[in-house]
């Protein structure tokens, strides 16, 4: 079935979603401690809120943490999995304002949904970094940073690759069918990457996106929603998988359904993230390119952490190193590749 009507992903999504969230319930989380140190420790508190271990990328970064905010390096962690859950996250803050941690970190669920729990912060006197994904509140002086990734030109990375790579194998006029498997709705990840990729699409009359729906970052989901694809559509072109594990689950799908990817395949196949192992399967041409999203932020963290134990000023937005990777340069990377 071809569908000739161009089509972008919409990234004006439903806010009602994330308003459910809101209301504090019990936690399912898991809080590493849950007292003080003792008061001969001179140690710096960090409460952090993980939203949850959905992904290898998640994993990492929160290794990143905990290499990082430890007793050897002078500091006390409390630690929570949020397990998904935005009302886990907002407990978890409310309890680190409780025992008066020196800073809170977190990386949110969702964009909305966080003034009252950051006013609280604020109030309290305690700096909060936000890490990877952002926030959208009324007032952005209820945190102190954020530290990430820009994902807006990580889509146009993408964008540009495909671009790219298109030249001379498809005449002008013909037609690009691409499909894009979604983050978890309403996360900065999914936005910026979708905005960042649309922006190079819409310069592009051939490109025709038949669908973009949320496969929430797992493999699991990444499978499904690839599956749904490939009985709906025909004629694929394109796969923009918007992390590796969804692409994991993509790759699933497809080889079940005797459909190929890469260099070798009839698919090009754009993923995002930088996993080693999805990095391996760039290094052998079952992925195209995978466009880097960094999950050790520990290090630059602590930078921000370190200067403001000083009294030093720090900037609002902080975006860490990141590369594009295809054949030509994976090599070089993946021998130390920590995640």
């Amino acid at each position: 079935m071809r569908i000739t009507r161009k089509r972008h992903c919409l990234v004006a999504l439903v806010m009602t979603a994330a308003l459910l969230f809101t209301a504090c319930s019990s936690t399912g989380a898991e809080t590493e401690k849950s007292n003080m140190p003792p008061e001969d420790e001179d140690l710096t508190v960090i409460g952090v809120s993980q939203l949850g271990s959905e992904s290898m990328w998640r994993t990492a970064n929160t290794n990143s943490l905990r290499e990082t905010f430890n007793r050897d390096n002078g500091y006390f962690l409390l630690f929570d999995n949020a397990r998904q859950k935005q009302e886990n996250q907002i407990k978890a803050i409310r309890s680190f304002i409780s025992q008066r941690v020196d800073y809170i970190v977190f990386s949110p669920i969702v964009e909305d949904g966080w003034d009252t729990v950051l006013e609280e912060a604020k109030e309290a006197g305690i700096p909060v970094l936000i890490m990877d994904r952002k926030v959208d509140v009324a007032d952005d002086s209820l945190y102190t940073a954020w530290i990430g990734s820009d994902f807006e030109k990580e889509g146009e990375d993408a964008g540009r690759w495909l671009e790219d790579d298109l030249r001379g194998k498809k005449f002008n006029d013909d037609q690009v069918n691409i499909v894009v498997l979604q983050g978890t709705a309403n996360s900065t990840a999914m936005l910026g990457r979708t905005e960042g990729f649309n922006k190079i699409a819409s310069e592009h009359d051939n490109w025709n996106i038949l669908a973009c729906e949320d496969a929430d970052f797992t493999t699991a989901k990444g499978k499904e929603v690839m599956q749904e694809y490939i009985d709906r559509y025909d004629d694929i072109d394109v796969i923009v998988s918007q992390n590796d594990d969804m692409t994991f689950g993509a790759l699933e799908a497809l080889s079940e359904n005797g459909m190929t990817t890469g260099t070798g395949g009839n698919i090009t196949l754009i993923s995002f993230d930088g996993t080693k192992t999805a990095l391996e399967k760039v290094k052998s041409g079952v992925i195209n390119v995978d466009v880097e999203c960094n999950p050790i932020l520990a290090p630059d963290i602590e930078s921000i952490i370190s200067k403001l134990e000083n009294g030093q000023s720090v900037d609002k937005i902080n975006y860490v190193e990141e590369k594009v990777f295809t054949q030509k340069n994976v090599l070089s990377v993946l021998d130390d590749r920590k995640y």
